[in-house]
């Protein structure tokens, strides 16, 4: 890989080099040649097929989950998502030894306690996470979702950014399937209070339990904002705000 300078700034291929765009300018590379047919028929290429047939299943089992917890992750997510919901998937599918090579996936994973430690703990938002931002200790009900925290005192208990008057917690309860990939999810109502030395439990239970098959996983949300002329606003867009799935069953 070289870097090109000059005035003229390329991106493409030509015969074989290929020009790109880079976090370090603009870069360029010699063409692979090796082909697509080759890779997919050549029996030198088999472990190549076998470790891209399960990385695809764990990116396809990543969006899964990203997708089942959206209505949540919009609020409190990085610009990596993506790719590290794909790692952690990658690292489940580890933990299938049932399975032969190329056939390893995350849901026979996720049946074991590894495959769970694994996922449990995971942010959505590496700029704050949950271990870092609230420092009382809580519960989870594995029957109805219910999350509880009690005597939670917000300035003795929860990092807040600069600037934040309020904050927020929610907690929802996902059924997903990642054979199937079916999914459903319950939210619990949202409960905002002022952040002060106000000491009081709080308890976030879902609306109801979600129907189907596969891993139970819990998730909670905590938002900040900041109350001006008796408005509540996000604050600084949700950058401070925590996803963290906090079990898996």
């Amino acid at each position: 890989m070289a870097r090109l300078k000059g005035i003229i700034k390329l991106e493409g291929t030509l015969d074989n080099l290929t020009f790109y765009k880079g976090k370090e300018g603009y870069l360029v590379k010699t063409k692979s040649g090796v082909s697509k047919e080759r890779i997919q028929n050549d029996p030198a290429f088999e472990r190549t097929r076998e470790n891209g047939s399960e990385f695809g299943r764990s990116a396809s089992s990543g969006k899964l989950l990203r997708t089942s917890a959206r209505n949540l992750m919009i609020k409190a997510k990085d610009n990596r998502v993506s790719s590290r919901v794909t790692q952690v998937m990658t690292k489940i599918k580890n933990f299938d030894t049932s399975s032969i090579r190329g056939e390893r996936n995350v849901a026979t994973g996720l049946a074991t306690p590894e495959g769970k430690a694994a996922l449990k703990g995971f942010d959505f938002n590496n700029r704050a996470v949950l271990s870092a931002v609230l420092f009382a200790p809580f519960s989870v009900d594995g029957s109805t979702g219910e999350i509880s925290i009690p005597n939670l005192t917000p300035t003795n208990d929860i990092a807040y950014p600069n600037g934040a008057t309020h904050v927020s917690f929610t907690s929802a309860f996902l059924k997903v399937d990642f054979d199937t990939t079916e999914n459903a999810i319950e939210y619990s109502p949202t409960v905002n209070i002022p952040i002060d030395s106000t000491s009081a439990s709080q308890t976030l239970t879902p609306a109801g339990v979600p129907t189907g098959t596969g891993n139970n996983v819990f998730l909670l949300l905590v938002e900040f904002f900041q109350e001006i002329n008796g408005v509540q606003y996000p604050l600084k867009n949700g950058a401070y705000n925590v996803l963290n799935i906090v079990e898996v069953a």
